[in-house]
């Protein structure tokens, strides 16, 4: 009857009940952490993790950094089974460095390795925030350490991206030491002219914001990233004033001189590769310097 196909619609919606939730699987749909809005994964992962909405840049890992960047095929990776040790005994760090590695399927916070960019052989660390919050212990500060070396002896270029908590407090002063031994590579990498290209990503902050990431020839960041050393509550009450909105964003250091420039997601590889095509590091001359 007419009636039936024109009846009174629902005034509210139904909202599914507890059993119909369980049956959405798990890791289907994600909540954008910038607009709240809900999106399919697959979506936001074609995206590079960046919400179509509002431009939100979500956390990625370290591989899915790499398959971003390099030519396909050309990434190797340096130093992946160098294991943390327990050298302070810190109740229980065992354990936890072993979650991380099940849960991430990394040995420790930060991949190094080296590969291509548009044809332009590079170095890279990457670190990955889903390890120990990114912290950096003395095999993240040995294995970046040993990248630099490496891209300085090899007359390479090196691209760190950066997203950490700060130092690993359960190792104690061989954590900080790490703030040392990392700047001082670098340091050496510009006395014999070579390139550092520092790209700061959410969060970058602590001993490593305090360390190689400010000494680049470079300093880039992903839109909305984290940047700075102590956090804004204790910044706020040791200064006794109210900070702007906007304090330690990647555009606030922008804005103040910290940062050269903020980089969506999306045009990173395209950036990164011209910058090294005007440095001169193509293929060939990579190569001919290599051998020197």
């Amino acid at each position: 009857m007419l009636k039936d196909l024109f009846g009174k619609k629902k005034k509210y919606a139904s909202i599914p009940g507890e059993n119909a939730k369980k049956d959405v699987p798990e890791g289907l749909m994600q909540k954008c952490g910038g607009c709240k809005k809900i999106f399919y994964q697959k979506e936001l992962i074609k995206n590079l993790n960046v919400c179509p909405e509002c431009g939100h840049h979500h956390q990625i890992s370290a591989y899915d950094r790499i398959h971003i960047l390099f030519d396909e095929g050309s990434f190797e990776e340096w130093d992946k089974d160098l294991l943390s040790q327990n050298p302070l005994q810190f109740p229980q760090y065992e354990e936890k460095l072993e979650k991380d590695r099940i849960k991430t399927g990394l040995n420790e916070a930060v991949v190094t390795g080296e590969g291509k960019i548009h044809e332009s052989r590079t170095a890279i660390a990457i670190m990955d925030s889903r390890f120990r919050m990114g912290s950096m212990g003395s095999v993240v500060g040995e294995k970046i350490a040993r990248a630099i070396e490496r891209a300085r002896e090899e007359k390479m270029p090196i691209i760190i991206f950066t997203a950490s908590g700060g130092a690993r407090m359960q190792e104690g002063i061989l954590s900080l030491m790490q703030m040392a031994k990392t700047s001082i590579a670098i340091q050496r990498l510009h006395r014999e002219n070579g390139l550092f290209i520092s790209v700061m990503t959410n969060p970058t902050t602590g001993g490593v914001s305090a360390s190689f990431a400010s000494i680049g020839d470079y300093h880039f960041a992903e839109p909305g990233a984290l940047i700075g050393f102590a956090g804004r509550r204790i910044i706020e009450q040791t200064i006794r004033e109210k900070l702007p909105k906007d304090f330690q964003t990647a555009e606030f250091q922008l804005k103040h001189g910290q940062v050269d420039k903020v980089i969506p997601r999306g045009e990173m590889r395209d950036t990164l590769g011209t910058i090294l095509d005007i440095h001169g590091f193509g293929g060939e001359t990579v190569e001919s310097s290599a051998g020197v």
